[in-house]
């Protein structure tokens, strides 16, 4: 008998039902180079028509290349669960498992702790060599040119994007798997697995390193709460904070906060930021995920 779909409406309801295995993860990794290849040929485009309208280049490119880096791997992802929806169950990609603190406050505490993660990861930038100019050129033209354009590109597509790959696909896929003897990763290496797989896909070293400890924070809390949403916002408030900073006159040509304040005020505001996390960690542990696997609610198939 056909059932009616249930599950999330919207565009995250077309991956419900593919929960991809390890081969299907490498599998999303190539349909991801290859959305990162075709982006750039076809954001050639967009760069000439706008040149000479006041729009850099780089603003244009990236506001056409970055979404058709995820294209083809959602139409993948997208395919496979349109395929398996008819007679295999799925997984929600977005649920709501706050109990006993609440959403709200969840929400809350979830970003303060980012915030205060990101000043932490600071510490770990100041031991890497200083950044390539090159690489430097290259971040500021992300954060320091059209600023709506930026914003568009760093605070919405961004988080969406990135969060549904990073956690909605690799963390939720690796969470599920089990293999043909019947065994599971456990949680905690299927969270620092997604963590890593984030900050690769950051490319460069000192991204790399509050991607990983972000990753570590964003996976979770949706191995706790199944929340992509949550997730979403955590990521779109991270970036969106880095983008007004990188806009601060006496900021902009920052790489560590170390640059600005004086040992002793660093060192104040690292305790600080620890302390937060911890209490924030504290509160996020009364949070009982529903199973080992996550708060994942199931969607059944479509026929039985």
């Amino acid at each position: 008998m056909r059932k009616t779909r249930k599950g999330n409406f919207g565009i995250l309801a077309n991956f419900n039902h593919f929960v991809p295995g390890i081969s299907d993860i490498v599998v999303l990794c190539i349909w991801l180079l290859v959305g990162v290849l075709a982006g750039n040929v076809v954001a050639l485009i967009p760069a000439l028509l706008l040149k000479g309208t006041g729009f850099s280049g780089m603003d244009a490119v990236m506001l056409v290349s970055y979404p058709l880096m995820f294209i083809p791997a959602m139409i993948y992802a997208s395919l496979r669960s349109r395929n398996r929806e008819s007679f295999e169950k799925g997984y929600r990609l977005n649920n709501s498992n706050f109990a006993p603190i609440g959403g709200a406050l969840c929400a809350v505490l979830a970003i303060v702790a980012t915030l205060a993660l990101n000043f932490l990861s600071d510490f770990f930038i100041t031991l890497l060599p200083p950044m390539p100019e090159s690489l430097k050129a290259a971040m500021e033209s992300l954060t320091q040119g059209n600023f709506v354009m930026n914003l568009i590109c760093v605070a919405i597509f961004a988080p969406f994007f990135e969060e549904w790959l990073c956690r909605g696909m690799v963390l939720r896929g690796l969470l599920k798997y089990k293999s043909k003897t019947g065994k599971s990763i456990r949680p905690v290496w299927a969270i620092i697995i997604s963590a890593v797989f984030f900050a690769v896909i950051h490319a460069n070293p000192w991204q790399a390193i509050a991607a990983f400890m972000l990753g570590c924070l964003f996976g979770y809390l949706y191995w706790k709460t199944g929340s992509l949403y949550l997730t979403m916002l955590l990521h779109a408030v991270n970036n969106f904070t880095a983008l007004v900073l990188s806009n601060v006159p006496a900021l902009k040509n920052m790489e560590s906060w170390s640059e600005v304040l004086d040992k002793q005020t660093f060192a104040i505001v690292f305790v600080a930021c620890a302390l937060l996390v911890t209490l924030c960690a504290l509160q996020f542990r009364r949070i009982q995920p529903k199973e080992k696997a996550g708060s994942f609610e199931e969607v059944p198939a479509l026929f039985d």
